[in-house]
């Protein structure tokens, strides 16, 4: 049977005259569908009683209904039955690893979703294999009935090698070679290091230039207003990470792109409901503002799509057409592709979506094919999706553990001032809490004393012949255990927490024989486990499956008494984001990018 990618459709230049003939009425379509309401992106509004006409993948016009029976018959006809049509959805900022799910089976949820294209940003894969994983993921791309295009990972390793070791070193040099090589590289990825960009680093300022000098739009990620003016001079045009009013409004006067991040609202990624506040409540024209989803678990994607932001746009006071036309042209304009995708236009790919009068996506076509039909997989789709991609072996060995594994720290035997990491919801900032410690006989007295639990990160790519840092947690919540992930962004360096060494030990061997996944474990049983051989990042099956292992991790991660999400645990070690972090050299104080002691010695009165 035929499968289907993003190359399944022919370039326009090699269509124009038969779209020009069909929609003239001289040739007929390939398909039309009728009997629908059609949402413009243009002109943001609905308009009842169209048909859209199909050929080559392509659309040809959008005509009134019936008109179609003027010429030649086309080739299929669909009844949409009154339901809306409207462009495929555009997500402007992904990260195709936080799914757990390779990219091939990223594209069954998306296209579930009504989402027809992503731009992802591999930093994750990067961060473990270097060039060889980014490519590795713009094969698997190719292959998926999705068009997928790459905003080139620009800040691997996040930091540097004096606060973390990563896997992969992304220099200018090799990000150019990513950008000449690859036409899927369309824009730089997000500039995680802001206050060294701000700063005037020259590593830094290097990286932009190869994209600028490209001509290649430059992302970011940004917290703290002071940084905005600075961030803009350098050359980034958009963010994901405005999380309130102020900072949103700052950052689109300045001329940057705004995507309101929607996420499932019991994870740290919902900051769409303040952020979108310069266009409800301060007047802002919304031109400038996309939706995103930027991070999805399995079971989120399936359930918290783009398609769900878009919804949460329209409950926090965008009209219908606005709200997806945030979640579809606009994200197509930044990128310059308003010309090709994000509309109903004439010569526009025929990525559509058929909607029900909530907004939820009931089919899918991509490239003119019915991918999704009445929210269920087509054959076509599941054939395409029965030949996923598969990882090169490399891709399946990438965790490498020290022998010695001391995964607590010393107990104090004076009084000691630990600098621990507090945790807050909604999990992204997490505070620096400094906590007198007197000594005691055993840490369950002292842990239980102060709500603490231990975190301890391993470095896994053989790099720094086995090293391991020590820290304290507050208020993580977690009773008689411990969870483990080797995903600890964005270097993925092994983050183990728990009450226990045992378990903690139970949980690190769990991870290390699978080469990669997310543990939980309790009273020294495995509880829940999804495995990730793929680069320690990605399953390698459908998402259905995926989805479900990670339920049952979410329902056990609950149990445990953990008091934020694991997708926020796996954010501890990211040493770009305030107060306080830790990684495999110890703890990171942000935004001063310094190391700091676990202890720090204290007077008595």
């Amino acid at each position: 049977m035929m499968t289907i990618t993003r190359f399944s459709v022919a370039p326009l230049h090699a269509s124009t005259m038969h779209l020009a003939a069909v929609a003239g009425g001289r040739a007929a379509a390939d398909l039309v569908i009728t009997g629908a309401r059609v949402l413009s992106t243009y002109s943001e509004r609905i308009a009842g009683d169209r048909e859209i006409w199909l050929a080559n993948g392509r659309v040809a016009a959008v005509m009134p209904a019936g008109a179609h029976r003027k010429g030649p018959a086309p080739k299929a006809i669909y009844d949409a039955r009154g339901g809306i049509i409207a462009p495929g959805l555009v997500d402007p900022h992904i990260h195709i690893e936080s799914s757990m799910v390779t990219a091939c089976a990223y594209a069954e949820a998306a296209l579930l979703n009504g989402t027809t294209t992503i731009f992802c940003d591999s930093h994750e894969i990067g961060n473990v294999m270097d060039v060889a994983g980014v490519e590795a993921m713009l094969d698997d791309a190719r292959m998926a009935p999705l068009s997928i295009f790459l905003t080139v990972p620009s800040t691997v390793p996040a930091t540097s090698p004096e606060l973390e070791t990563a896997g992969g070193d992304l220099t200018p040099d090799k990000i150019g070679a990513l950008f000449d090589k690859w036409p899927e590289a369309v824009a730089l990825g997000e500039k995680m290091d802001f206050v060294p960009v701000a700063m005037g680093d020259p590593r830094s300022h290097s990286i932009i230039a190869e994209a600028l000098r490209r001509n290649r739009p430059v992302s970011g990620h940004i917290y703290g207003r002071d940084f905005v003016a600075p961030y803009a001079a350098s050359g980034v045009t958009d963010t994901h990470e405005a999380i309130d009013r102020e900072i949103a409004n700052d950052l689109v006067d300045a001329g940057i792109w705004v995507f309101l991040r929607g996420g499932n609202p019991a994870t740290p990624w919902n900051s769409i409901v303040e952020a979108i506040k310069p266009i409800t409540e301060l007047g802002a024209s919304h031109k400038r503002f996309c939706v995103c989803t930027d991070d999805r678990d399995a079971d989120d994607l399936l359930n918290f799509g783009l398609d769900w932001v878009v919804r949460e746009a329209i409950r926090c006071g965008m009209k219908p057409e606005q709200a997806w036309a945030m979640g579809s042209l606009h994200g197509a304009t930044r990128f310059g592709m308003g010309d090709e995708i994000g509309g109903l236009g004439g010569g526009r790919r025929a990525d559509l979506v058929l909607l029900d009068d909530t907004m939820k996506p009931v089919s899918t076509w991509y490239g003119g094919e019915l991918v999704v039909g009445d929210r269920k997989v087509t054959p076509l789709l599941e054939a395409t999706l029965n030949q996923r991609y598969r990882y090169p072996e490399a891709a399946y060995n990438t965790v490498h553990l020290p022998r010695a594994r001391k995964l607590v720290p010393e107990l104090p035997t004076e009084p000691v001032i630990a600098n621990a990491i507090g945790i807050e919801m909604p999990g992204i900032v997490l505070p620096h809490r400094k906590v007198a410690i007197e000594p005691a006989n055993d840490w369950s007295t002292i842990l239980e004393r102060h709500g603490l639990s231990f975190v301890t990160v391993i470095e896994r790519h053989g790099k720094s012949d086995g090293g391991i840092a020590h820290g304290l947690l507050q208020d993580f919540g977690i009773r008689n255990g411990a969870v483990g992930s080797s995903v600890g962004h964005d270097s993925h360096n092994i983050i183990l927490a728990g009450t226990n060494e045992a378990d903690m030990a139970l949980a690190l061997a769990t991870i290390e024989a699978a080469k990669g996944g997310v543990v939980v474990v309790q009273d020294g049983k495995v509880t829940a486990f999804v495995g990730l051989p793929v680069a320690g990042l990605l399953s390698d099956k459908r998402v259905h499956e995926v989805a479900a292992e990670n339920q049952a991790l979410k329902r056990a991660w609950q149990d445990a008494g953990c008091s934020i999400p694991y997708m926020g645990f796996n954010l501890i070690p990211l040493s770009v984001i305030p107060e306080i972090r830790i990684t495999d050299k110890g703890l990171v104080k942000v935004p001063e990018m310094v190391l700091a002691p676990l202890y720090e010695p204290t007077s008595r009165h």
